[in-house]
């Protein structure tokens, strides 16, 4: 089911997040407005689309981590059947990858839990009233502050991811079939591209910025 939304309506909002605290707190000051209401509240990404099939609610409020899966291929899962689907991302990761990554992804928002309340409230209304792609300044100038610099190949994600869980240069080759001096000569551009000085500093960088997770 897809309908039109209709801005001067009540804002009829789900919560996807498996923080129970999390959840009280949003809708606790969801209900407090009189322009929304709380139509949905799931902790699994399992249980996010079939949700969502049954409330099509205006506006979706997705984290990041959740325990069956990430919030990003949820809300991927979400605007393949419902196009139309307006989804905030609402986490506490900044790291501008993870940003880009779900704003290209189909997100209509990004801000984070430990911003004011009021901001989470201006954000909705925004992204209700029609604008496409809302951020709060804070994770603007995140976004700034990295642009034009240039990304990780895949197989350079791949080599650091594989170093942060502890492998070798070695150990990495053997786990992707390639020789040891190719590794190396990964983790050099892997280090010039993050200004990075070491694999440990690399690896910190990294996880800060949403290129690898060491869940």
């Amino acid at each position: 089911m897809e309908f039109e939304m209709d801005p001067s309506a009540e804002i009829r909002i789900m919560c996807v997040d498996d923080h129970p605290l999390m959840h009280k707190g949003i809708s606790a000051l969801i209900q407090s407005q009189p322009d929304m209401t709380i139509v949905g509240a799931v902790s699994k990404a399992g249980d996010a689309l079939a949700t969502f099939r049954e409330k099509v609610p205006d506006i979706t409020l997705m984290d990041l981590r959740l325990p069956d899966g990430n919030g990003i291929d949820t809300m991927i899962s979400i605007l393949k059947e419902h196009p139309k689907a307006r989804i905030i991302i609402l986490t506490m990761f900044e790291g501008d990858v993870e940003i880009q990554r779900a704003l290209k992804s189909g997100a209509c928002g990004y801000i984070l839990k430990n911003m004011p309340p009021e901001d989470l409230l201006q954000v909705i209304r925004k992204v209700h009233s029609g604008e496409k792609k809302r951020l709060h300044p804070v994770i603007a100038a995140t976004l700034a502050d990295h642009f034009g610099e240039e990304n990780l190949t895949s197989r350079e994600t791949e080599v650091l991811q594989l170093i942060s869980e502890g492998n070798s240069n070695k150990e990495v080759g053997n786990r992707l079939s390639i020789s040891e001096e190719t590794v190396k000569g990964h983790v050099k551009n892997i280090l010039g591209k993050l200004g990075a000085n070491d694999r440990t500093q690399a690896v910190s960088i990294a996880v800060r910025r949403g290129i690898i997770s060491l869940d």
